[in-house]
């Protein structure tokens, strides 16, 4: 079986993830999605960043009828902050037998340089790349690295986070469920 691993805060999981997620089993040879919830990205800074246990929660909430999917806390258990290459380390001791893809937007794969041993990542795993806004990725000569045209969609969790603080109704952005449990619990309000 081959498992995309799909990366992220996820603060919120919004439709945009979805549809990339949608596409990646669809139209790829990726036959199961893990989205990996990231206690916090290293290039990132940490400002309105829910919980863990929050942003897993509303992950499991967004993917809970579809079987193709999965909301993996893995990182939450290693050391901070997290990084990619640990957690595929670890995943591919857990599960020798199991085929992983890295998914990731154009502009993760324009700064993979900037990550922990990523000459290690690019040379040990498949790497299945997603376009971005303004960032002109073209095909690579390197047969683990597939390029894949997913919908390009402009929506972000910032401008979400964005949105709510600021009073804008964002329900079309979210799964319906996210959504409620986003309001009820006045995330980003602040």
């Amino acid at each position: 079986m081959n498992i995309g691993l799909f990366f992220g805060t996820f603060n919120p999981i919004h439709i945009g993830h979805l549809a990339i997620a949608n596409y990646i089993v669809e139209f790829t040879d990726i036959d199961e999605l893990w989205f990996v919830v990231s206690p916090q990205n290293p290039l990132k800074q940490k400002s309105s960043l829910l919980d863990d246990y929050h942003r897993l929660e509303l992950v499991n909430i967004a993917i809970a009828n579809d079987i193709r999917f999965i909301a993996s806390d893995i990182e939450f258990y290693m050391p901070k902050p997290s990084f990619t290459i640990d957690a595929l380390t670890y995943l591919k001791e857990k599960h020798p037998k199991q085929k992983f893809t890295l998914i990731m937007g154009a502009d993760n794969f324009a700064s993979i340089h900037k990550w922990k041993n990523y000459k290690q990542i690019l040379n040990n795993y498949n790497i299945c790349v997603y376009p971005r806004t303004d960032i002109d990725i073209k095909q690579s000569k390197e047969k683990n690295i597939s390029i894949v045209n997913a919908p390009l969609m402009e929506i972000s969790s910032s401008f979400i986070r964005n949105a709510i603080k600021n009073g804008k109704e964002i329900n079309y952005y979210l799964n319906n469920d996210v959504y409620k449990y986003i309001i009820d619990m006045h995330f980003y309000e602040k």
